[in-house]
């Protein structure tokens, strides 16, 4: 895959359309075993490689080696130090036109247990409008026989209109159709590092999680394969690894993408127990936007209804420490998990066909412990939250959740365990620590983080 030059960052491909020809996306992840190869196909590589570039374009800019007074630039929500291309304004203008089809469907006032079936009439509304909304609304220039695939992941970005619910599943395909578009060469090059892929993710990214938290209010659409209290978030990952990168430490074109450290002037990640913080932070960063959903949706104790996040939150090294942890728990939670990509499809411009880079999988406990039969997936019987009692102290240590991709089931909790520092091997008595759900042998997984190299997913 072709790297920048300034930052020898890996930079997703574009494609002659000429020397393409176009399917039909179609599902072949079916059963458990199937993410292993679903790991090592393009599909997979071109995923990876556009997050990494679009999350190393949210970190603060500064033009120099040595930092300057006034040489650093941060990407706020709403920041004027972006001007959007004419192909992100068509974007925002298809968000828009979606957003106004929600007067067509208002939410049916009937009882219910679950989401809300206006939400099917609000679906089957841009399902039937699709083709002339993307004709209308997509950059110059794609050709109409790419349709097939692009309009694929477009339908499959803001929930199921059969289950009435939303995941992190459908914000991966909502990825795919903004790589399908860079894929075709749509966003235009330019002359700064990072400057159109900022304008991608706060300009078109941005609006979208926008819409998705108007839909899930509408329609109270249920989370989609939930792992419950035990889960990252019920509905979304992604703002969580570009607001951490927002936040972290300023770098010039050719420094590596950061692991650790954070701007000076970014809040301390345990505000997101401050409601008082999160309404003040939640209008620029995209983190602190996502956390601020959260209270708007759920009642009581951050701690309690958000634990993983809360463990997250006290994590020492840096907002640069926090981005690097969430790439890997997405690799891990996400695209190595068989109830979130069973329903992700393949064309021709995210091809199923093996990755020649891509080195066979290591045997995981992770990996091993994928069901075997499709439609395994939801809540689990065990993902529920403990008789409520005081915030979990820090004092002890915190564990993260992607320092192991072989995130077991969670027993009966005794206390909390902040998620990404290593678990000692055993129950936790060994120092000192109360035994937890994360405290578990566990083999290392791929690092998702040099998904150019030879070896693209290792520790």
């Amino acid at each position: 895959m072709p790297e920048s030059e300034e930052s020898r960052a890996p930079v997703l491909g574009v494609l002659d359309p000429a020397a393409v020809s176009f399917v039909i996306p179609a599902k072949k992840i079916n059963e458990g075993h199937d993410v292993a190869a679903f790991l090592q196909s393009k599909a997979y590589g071109d995923i990876m490689t556009l997050l990494l570039q679009l999350n190393r374009a949210m970190f603060p800019s500064r033009a120099h080696a040595a930092p300057r007074d006034g040489d650093i630039q941060i990407w706020e929500l709403g920041t004027s130090n972006i001007t959007f291309s004419d192909p992100i304004r068509y974007l925002q203008d298809l968000l828009h036109e979606l957003i106004n089809i929600l007067a067509e469907a208002p939410p049916d006032t009937g009882p219910r247990r679950f989401g809300n079936v206006a939400f099917r009439k609000w679906y089957s509304i841009v399902e039937e409008r699709s083709f002339d909304l993307l004709q209308r609304h997509l950059p110059k220039g794609i050709p109409p026989e790419a349709m097939i695939e692009i309009s694929s992941y477009f339908l499959g970005s803001f929930g199921s209109a059969q289950r009435l619910d939303y995941g992190s599943g459908h914000e991966l395909s909502f990825l795919a159709f903004i790589g399908c578009i860079w894929k075709l060469g749509c966003f235009p090059a330019s002359s700064t590092p990072g400057e159109e892929e900022r304008g991608i993710v706060l300009g078109v990214i941005q609006p979208y999680f926008e819409l998705i938290r108007r839909l899930i209010k509408t329609y109270t659409l249920e989370p989609a394969g939930s792992h419950g209290v035990w889960g990252l978030d019920d509905h979304s990952f992604l703002p969580y690894i570009f607001g951490s990168a927002q936040y972290g430490p300023p770098i010039a074109p050719s420094d590596q993408t950061p692991t650790e450290g954070a701007l000076s002037t970014a809040p301390d990640p345990g505000d997101v127990a401050k409601q008082h913080a999160v309404q003040r932070e939640r209008r620029r960063n995209l983190y602190f936007g996502a956390i601020g959903f959260i209270y708007d949706v759920k009642k009581g104790p951050f701690w309690e209804h958000s634990p993983m996040l809360y463990d997250i939150s006290g994590v020492k090294g840096g907002w640069g420490k926090i981005n690097k942890g969430m790439i890997k728990m997405y690799n891990a939670e996400v695209l190595s998990k068989f109830p979130v990509v069973q329903h992700f499809r393949f064309g021709t411009m995210f091809s199923w066909d093996r990755d020649p880079d891509a080195p066979l999988p290591p045997a995981t406990v992770h990996a091993s412990s994928q069901p075997v039969k499709e439609g395994i997936g939801g809540s689990s019987m065990n993902d529920k939250v403990t008789a409520r009692g005081p915030p979990p102290s820090r004092a002890e240590g915190t564990q993260v959740p992607w320092a192991s991709s072989a995130i077991a089931a969670p027993p009966t909790m005794v206390g909390t365990a902040a998620p990404w520092q290593r678990a000692p091997i055993g129950t936790g008595a060994e120092s000192g620590m109360r035994p937890t759900r994360f405290s578990q042998p566990r083999t290392k997984m791929r690092d998702p983080m040099d998904v150019h190299a030879s070896s693209r997913v290792g520790d």
